[in-house]
């Protein structure tokens, strides 16, 4: 079974690691929606490495402008969801989105895929800008408290049992709820 999961969260909140250990347990894509704006902004003379707090508003800034230019990412993204869905060597796709506006574009053009929040404790949203101030404002079909590295190990593996197995959505997963 094939699925595909749009994946939020402020920075340093843990999505990165979350699904690193989905992919040591399922075959996993990853991409992320502002992955052609990153390159844009290389030409341009960012970096490609930092992520101040300046460097986080110009690529939001980027990417906000790129998409009332061309809708560019959401136009990747849709030829990234067509791609997986035709091989074979992968299981989860995860896409990488912080706007709300852009996640329920996936999802009106992808009707099956699910949503995804990791949260951190005690970890501040970032708020310099729109992208990341925003991530709350989205009803998720799943949310992760990342708490300690082992805790997420074992809610990535939760979070692949309910996945694949069909498991009603609108949970959160946390410690009370884990499987072995």
């Amino acid at each position: 079974m094939k699925e595909v999961v749009v994946i939020n969260g402020t920075g340093g909140s843990g999505k990165d690691t979350f699904v690193s250990y989905v992919s040591r347990l399922v075959r996993v894509d990853n991409c992320d929606s502002v992955g052609r704006v990153k390159e844009i902004a290389r030409m341009i003379g960012w970096n490609g490495v930092s992520k101040s707090e300046k460097d986080r508003k110009f690529l939001s800034d980027l990417k906000r402008l790129t998409t009332l230019y061309n809708d560019m990412s959401f136009t990747e993204i849709k030829k990234g969801i067509e791609f997986f869905e035709n091989r074979y060597d992968k299981d989860i796709m995860f896409i990488h989105i912080r706007e709300p506006e852009e996640i329920a574009k996936v999802i009106d053009f992808y009707p099956k895929a699910k949503t995804l929040l990791i949260k951190r404790a005690n970890y501040d949203n970032i708020t310099s800008n729109a992208s990341d101030a925003n991530v709350d404002n989205y009803d998720y079909d799943y949310i992760i408290y990342n708490e300690t590295l082992d805790q997420l190990r074992e809610q990535a593996k939760e979070f692949v049992y309910n996945l694949l197995n069909d498991k009603p959505r609108k949970r959160d997963i946390n410690a009370d709820t884990l499987w072995s």
